[in-house]
């Protein structure tokens, strides 16, 4: 009894936290963000934009007054923003590049099983011009039937052509007797 009050070691417990609620994410909307948020980053907009906000942002704490500088040392706030710019991009990205390479397997494999049916095909057709190939081996042609035509029209005119040497012969009723 006392094994089956103890849980087995293969079989994962069942957690009880119904006070902590997690946010239920749509893996498939937050992907298709990621993919529209990496494709956006590789714009020459976006080159422009993130130039101009760097620009702007030098150009206040270079030329405003002290007491207006936002970024006291040199451009240490700014080295931050653009690493948790980077730090934020970056798995988005790779999310994105990760979406594009499962979409790219199911094309890939949509298109070998295309190939696959389409040289099944070619077999199958191969191998039917084979058979008639063959089958028209064993056909005859126009020309030998015009030969075998002629052959026979050949032997009915020499069957229905009278016999030259039978002509010329006497019917056996008139051939002459000698006389004894």
């Amino acid at each position: 009894m006392s094994e089956s009050r103890r849980p087995r070691l293969d079989t994962p417990r069942e957690t009880r936290r119904s006070f902590v609620r997690r946010p239920a994410l749509d893996a498939d909307a937050f992907g298709v963000f990621a993919e529209s948020f990496a494709r956006y980053m590789g714009t020459a907009k976006f080159l422009l934009w993130m130039s101009f906000f760097v620009a702007a942002w030098i150009a206040w704490n270079v030329l405003a007054p002290a007491d207006l500088r936002f970024d006291e040392f040199p451009f240490i706030f700014l080295t931050l923003m653009l690493s948790l710019q980077a730090s934020y991009a970056a798995p988005l990205i790779l999310l994105a590049q990760n979406r594009q390479e499962q979409r790219d397997k199911v094309v890939a494999e949509q298109d070998r099983q295309a190939n696959a049916r389409a040289h099944a095909d070619m077999e199958f057709l191969a191998r039917e011009v084979a058979s008639l190939r063959m089958s028209v081996g064993e056909v005859a042609t126009r020309d030998f039937l015009r030969s075998e035509l002629r052959g026979l029209l050949g032997d009915i005119e020499e069957l229905s052509r009278p016999d030259l040497s039978t002509e010329h012969q006497p019917p056996p009723d008139q051939v002459s007797r000698p006389g004894p």
